[in-house]
């Protein structure tokens, strides 16, 4: 079966450093891979990119046509993506601007990219632009930290947790806050998409827990199993609370938004202190396994 357009352009990136021929050649290119909204299986598809206010930006484009392609409809879906730009590949929360801000940049997309202008003459749809928010600090000396054990790991994931819990806070805050009198505000895409990027790390997390690191811990360490017994039972809590949330989400923009932080304040104080029970509990038993684990 011959290889797609795509695929090729995406072994030729992999194997020649981010660099490709073609109608890409010289052009600014990454690999944006996102989980199917549909099939829950990765999909890479190269993209080209302008880099703005430490961000990266896409447009759907796909070439002017009347339906956004693939890839945009997975991220709104599943917000967490890998992006390989170059030899560099990391993690990113994909988030479509809205409104007069989306204008803006896809104005400063223009201003680099002409040809993007070009496809939205020929469709009717507005083009989204999306941007790509790193989900980690920049890899840099100054901001990296080598993690070498488990309870490292465990501090890194939950820190990640918590500021992203922050983040869609402060969003919903500064969205109330910014509404029309008697007008009820739209929580808009930003919240959204933040939102499901934590709930399905959250989600993420815990499963790795329950299956693996909880039943090891419990064969090594006896003495904590009430305390694991404890943190299990709490998983299944903050996933009743996570179901909440996005319940919440799936009812937007018609959701009431003192209601939406209503319940994010009750999923924050509850999340908080599961956090911090199990930094409490497992870090001391955590510091003596090595991470990432040796090889056998």
């Amino acid at each position: 079966m011959p290889m797609s357009f795509n695929q090729s352009v995406i072994e030729e990136f992999r194997a020649n450093g981010g660099k490709v021929g073609g109608p890409f050649e010289g052009g600014d290119l990454l690999l944006l891979t996102s989980t199917g909204a549909k099939s829950g299986t990765e999909h890479t598809v190269p993209l080209g990119y302008v880099r703005a206010d430490g961000h990266l930006l896409t447009v759907a484009s796909a070439g002017g046509s009347p339906h956004h392609p693939a890839w945009y409809h997975n991220v709104l879906a599943h917000p967490m993506v890998r992006v390989e730009i170059g030899t560099d590949t990391f993690g990113a929360i994909a988030v479509p601007a809205e409104g007069a801000r989306r204008d803006q940049l896809f104005e400063r997309v223009v201003r680099v990219a002409p040809g993007y202008a070009d496809y939205q003459t020929r469709t009717t749809r507005t083009l989204p632009v999306v941007v790509l928010e790193r989900s980690g600090p920049e890899d840099t000396p100054e901001n990296r930290r080598e993690v070498t054990t488990l309870a490292g790991k465990l501090v890194e994931v939950h820190t990640w947790l918590r500021a992203q819990l922050g983040h869609v806070r402060a969003e919903t805050d500064a969205h109330l806050a910014a509404a029309t009198p008697g007008t009820p505000p739209a929580l808009g895409l930003q919240i959204r998409q933040h939102c499901l990027a934590f709930c399905d790390s959250l989600t993420f997390h815990h499963t790795g827990e329950d299956a693996h690191v909880f039943p090891s811990l419990a064969a090594h360490h006896p003495h904590l199993r009430d305390a694991l017994t404890r943190l299990a039972e709490e998983h299944r809590t903050v996933a009743r609370l996570k179901g909440d949330l996005l319940a919440l989400l799936d009812a937007l923009p018609t959701t009431d938004p003192d209601h939406f932080r209503t319940e994010l304040a009750r999923l924050s104080t509850a999340l908080t202190a599961h956090l911090d029970y199990e930094e409490e509990t497992l870090i001391p038993a955590l510091s003596e396994i090595p991470y990432p684990p040796p090889r056998p």
